[in-house]
């Protein structure tokens, strides 16, 4: 949002500076000339110069009237500072667990998310996915184990359990986009939906598949072990 704020007013600025320089170059009016696919054009001719051709002239030493701009290079500090923006969605994970071992399968999973204006949706989706695989594994596995003196137990990926291809199924992800008024962009970001979504998705599915046994809060991770422990605890209970 705001990178993308700043390059775009930057990109105005400059925009406004080559028709100004073009209208001297191409010898019409400043109102007349347009700026489309990369070139300075004058309006309803084909009389046109790039915006790379116009700034080679302008290192090439071209001759300027007084009080016209003498580059294309702007420094450009935002006005006011842009009001943040907050992406939002719908998460549904659907899962299965063993009562007899506690392992737990995320079988299926679907998120509709509201990331305001989506420029690139292949990436986007990207974004999502390995999004909601960390909130998966910071749901069900990953979990850091110290001795009694504070020495980390599992400093390696061979004993924290980092999710892996084999712990996720294909997540459904689908767009649903609704642009936001507070940047030039329309954007609200995408950078930790998945994860914001997957976390509480996953944990709430657990709780939901436990609650038969009466169990309403599980610490995360929830791991086998804790799961299996769980379910006696709560079978002891009912006896």
């Amino acid at each position: 949002m705001f990178a993308g704020t700043a390059l775009v007013e930057s990109a105005k600025l400059v925009i406004d500076k080559g028709k100004q320089i073009a209208s001297h170059v191409l010898e019409a009016s400043v109102s007349d000339i347009e700026f489309r696919a990369g070139r300075f054009v004058i309006a309803g001719t084909d009389r046109s110069i790039g915006l790379l051709d116009l700034a080679a002239k302008l290192r090439g030493g071209l001759k300027l009237p007084d009080g016209m701009p003498a580059s294309l290079d702007v420094d450009h500090v935002g006005s006011k500072p842009v009001p943040s923006a907050f992406p939002n969605g719908c998460h549904i994970a659907e899962v299965e667990i063993d009562p007899e071992t506690g392992a737990t399968r995320v079988v299926k999973y679907c998120a509709v998310n509201d990331l305001g204006t989506v420029i690139n949706p292949l990436l986007v989706e990207g974004q999502i996915q390995g999004g909601v695989v960390q909130g998966l594994g910071q749901a069900l596995l990953e979990q850091a184990v110290y001795d009694r003196d504070g020495q980390l137990l599992t400093g390696s990926f061979m004993d924290y359990a980092m999710p892996r291809a084999h712990d996720a199924p294909m997540i459904e992800v689908a767009s649903h986009p609704v642009p936001t008024k507070s940047n030039p962009l329309g954007a609200k970001g995408c950078g930790e939906a998945g994860t914001s979504g997957g976390l509480p998705a996953v944990a709430n599915a657990v709780i939901d598949a436990l609650s038969e046994y009466g169990i309403r809060q599980l610490e995360m991770p929830m791991t086998p072990a804790r799961i299996w422990q769980a379910i006696q605890d709560a079978k002891g209970k009912q006896v």
